[in-house]
């Protein structure tokens, strides 16, 4: 495995040891989801240039770094984790202080984007010292890239990330009905053991369609897209599909035809029920905001009034 990076550690030099990389400085280094040939040419210079390693895992950063031929001593690796990055952030700052180079690496991935590193990043702002990103592997891009999620025409832009839902069932229930009414692209991850729990909650989105990305990069990769609605059951179809790490991105929907919709239940349940209570029950079922549909209510029984 090492010597097959050898050419690579070559190229990185040739590629960017002409660059400028100031001392005092924090590297936040992004490193492959899976496929460790999706490390970066400048990536590979710096984690040779650094002084010293700050990690989420030291013995997966140690693995890794063994990989392509890099391996440090184990005072060059630094624990910086979501259980201690507070505490950790004051000993890279005062290396930093020094004129050190580290860099920062989670166990795969970007790091502060689902893994530790924005709240060592605020520290260093805060002492005025400067954090310099390594762009790279990314589930969340990756996964966005080839869902094929087009923006519906007058729909929103752009996409969400909201990361992992809560592990309560009835949380994970609330925040997947909260997501019925987000018009953007939305993107999650996901464990495998809650994967199926996930699913469950999600069909509350019925026909709207979702992508799942499973093993991005990896060997048994999957990616498939069909209603949320169906997601459940093609997850149960096979013992492999349940296995490895996931990320899922909900489609856009157009904001008009979620309107309608809204507009739709709105209509059914003033026909049965008393104004607030209509209004309530439609903002649960269809995410709409209850302002939006109390305004509207008030407009058809005026409307109805005058018939």
């Amino acid at each position: 495995m090492t010597t097959s990076f050898a050419s690579a550690l070559t190229a990185a030099h040739d590629a960017a040891a002409s660059q400028h990389y100031p001392q005092g400085a924090l590297y936040v280094v992004a490193t492959p989801i899976g496929n460790l040939a999706d490390i970066s040419l400048r990536a590979l210079h710096v984690l040779q240039l650094v002084d010293c390693i700050a990690c989420e895992d030291t013995r997966h950063t140690q693995g890794l770094l063994r990989s392509y031929g890099l391996e440090r001593p184990g005072s060059q690796l630094l624990a910086v984790h979501q259980h201690n990055e507070a505490e950790a952030a004051q000993q890279v700052i005062a290396r930093l202080q020094q004129g050190l180079r580290i860099a920062y690496v989670s166990d795969a991935g970007t790091p502060g984007v689902s893994d530790p590193g924005a709240r060592l990043c605020a520290a260093l702002q805060a002492q005025g010292l400067r954090s310099i990103p390594l762009p790279g592997a990314s589930s969340v891009t990756s996964a966005i890239s080839v869902a094929g999620a087009v923006t519906p025409a007058q729909g929103e832009s752009g996409f969400l990330f909201a990361g992992f839902l809560p592990t309560k069932n009835a949380e994970r229930l609330a925040a997947a009905q909260k997501l019925a009414g987000e018009p953007r692209c939305t993107v999650l991850l996901e464990a495998p053991h809650r994967i199926i729990e996930l699913a469950q909650a999600l069909a509350l989105l019925g026909e709207r369609p979702v992508t799942l990305a499973r093993e991005i990069t990896k060997q048994f990769e999957d990616i498939a897209t069909m209603p949320a609605r169906e997601l459940a059951a093609w997850l149960q179809a096979s013992p492999q599909r349940v296995k490895g790490e996931f990320a899922i991105v909900l489609h856009p929907v157009a904001v008009q035809q979620e309107s309608g919709k809204a507009e739709r239940v709105l209509k059914l349940l003033l026909a049965e029920l008393p104004t607030k209570t209509a209004v309530k029950l439609a903002a649960e079922i269809t995410g709409a905001s209850r302002n939006t549909l109390y305004d509207r209510a008030l407009e058809l029984k005026r409307a109805a009034e005058d018939e």
